[in-house]
């Protein structure tokens, strides 16, 4: 990987997502780096500068770089490029290129706008302020440094997830898997055979959820009853015989319940189709 100096220069004047978000990498990776916005560099500079100077971060030349799925680099693109790889390894780098990377470089190459793009353009002065733009475009890349970095602690926590995730997949039982602290799921349970994932909540209790189809659009393997749907917990209470039952989302992926017991009996009326509740310690 590429040895950052202690200063980038990149181009002066109005600013966008692009090399805002190239600042902002380039922040996380060396927090000391400097970064210069400048007009012009000169022509025996040989310094680091992505966005400007026709070199290997800069995408403003004939010929520049180009996806294979037709998405053009951007600085931002390129830069991830080099380093992506060696802070989430080749395929979470990737996929992570596909989702935030390409929208952003995207939009610098056409215009096309975005979210993103457009709250960063908002950080320049507007015409009758009087703002320092380097100001600015420190301040947006401060943002942009927040939300990139939290983008990467959540897929480095995601990994991290994976060895506990798939423990509880091996010791799962009737198609329920067990989680005895949440974590982020979904990415590794979903293939597997199980139907329903089963965590202590944020809010207290147990919670079970139900597994999506994977590549389904967001359905359900075995969603809880129609129902159960948004009823009261004295309602849901009468309706499964579980003491501690108290909520079922109304779109029916997720139920809570105050003991382990009856979130895992509630899944298996679930898949049962019956009102008829199992033997529980937690149940009436």
């Amino acid at each position: 990987m590429l040895e950052l100096p202690n200063a980038a220069y990149t181009h002066a004047g109005r600013f966008h997502a692009d090399d805002v978000f190239s600042a902002a990498l380039l922040k996380i990776l060396k927090p000391e780096i400097v970064i210069h916005r400048v007009s012009s560099l000169p022509e025996d500079f040989s310094g680091f500068a992505f966005d400007i100077g026709w070199g290997a971060f800069d995408h403003h030349q004939a010929n520049a770089p180009v996806r294979e799925n037709g998405v053009p680099y951007a600085a931002f693109g390129l830069l991830w490029r080099e380093f992506g790889p060696s802070i989430l390894g080749e395929t979470e780098a990737a996929r992570l290129d596909e989702r935030f990377v390409q929208p952003i470089d995207l939009d610098d190459n056409t215009g096309c706008g975005g979210v993103i793009p457009d709250i960063i353009a908002d950080f320049n002065p507007r015409w009758d302020s009087g703002d320092d733009p380097d100001q600015r475009f420190a301040q947006a890349v401060e943002l942009a440094r927040q939300i990139l970095q939290n983008r990467l602690d959540t897929v480095l926590a995601i990994g991290r997830a994976y060895q506990v995730v798939k423990a509880a997949i091996k010791k799962s039982e009737d198609k329920i898997v067990v989680l005895d602290v949440y974590c982020p799921w979904k990415p590794f349970v979903a293939k597997s055979s199980a139907k329903f994932v089963i965590s202590p909540s944020q809010r207290g209790g147990w919670s079970a959820q139900c597994v999506p189809v994977p590549d389904g659009g967001g359905a359900l393997k075995c969603p809880f009853p129609q129902e159960w749907a948004g009823k009261s917990a004295e309602e849901l209470s009468a309706l499964t015989g579980l003491a501690t039952i108290r909520f079922c989302h109304n779109n029916r992926f997720l139920v809570a319940a105050d003991t382990k017991e009856d979130a895992r009996a509630a899944c298996l009326l679930a898949m049962k189709g019956t009102a008829d509740p199992p033997e529980t310690t937690g149940s009436r």
